[in-house]
């Protein structure tokens, strides 16, 4: 059994019932147990600032899946919720990326990078992770969800999901 901690953002529709809708679906696997889920965070989009503010949040979670099992699982319930792949950086019904798997270190070119290669410099990835798990230690940077946390150089704003957002 792995332990492995995953990120989940959503910015089309009704963005917290499709993730809610996808933690569902990893639960449903006999494979898969949902350990913790973090609060849902509101963050300004990445990359292409041209779209909806997304919602945010980190799990942990234990699995008999593989690294590369695990991703297909992963790709088949955004399938399942509408997914299309239009741009990189584009809205997303839902975006499920594996974060951390154990202490694995994985590179297989574009396919599959374990630990995710821009976790560390993503507040809206680390600060779910701070609730679901903020003394894990990276397993490249040797240093806690906390400690990457505080060496963000620019973070952008992260807000509790349900907040007032600043116009």
């Amino acid at each position: 059994m792995a332990r492995v901690f995953l990120s989940i953002g959503s910015n089309m529709d009704d963005r917290a019932a499709n993730i809610q809708h996808a933690v569902g679906l990893l639960n449903m696997s006999d494979k898969i147990k949902v350990v913790k889920t973090s609060s849902f965070y509101e963050t300004e989009p990445w990359g292409n600032k041209n779209q909806n503010w997304f919602v945010n949040a980190a799990l942990a979670i234990d699995t008999e899946y593989t690294p590369m099992e695990l991703l297909e699982y992963c790709k088949t319930i955004e399938l399942k919720l509408g997914r299309v792949k239009t741009e990189k950086w584009g809205q997303r019904i839902i975006d499920i990326d594996i974060l951390i798997y154990n202490d694995k270190i994985i590179s297989n070119g574009d396919i599959l990078t374990i630990p995710h290669p821009f976790m560390h410099e993503r507040a809206f990835v680390l600060v779910p992770m701070l609730e679901v798990k903020s003394d894990l230690v990276h397993p490249v940077f040797n240093k806690t969800i906390s400690e990457l946390y505080d060496e963000l150089q620019n973070p952008e704003d992260v807000f509790l999901y349900g907040t007032v957002l600043p116009k």
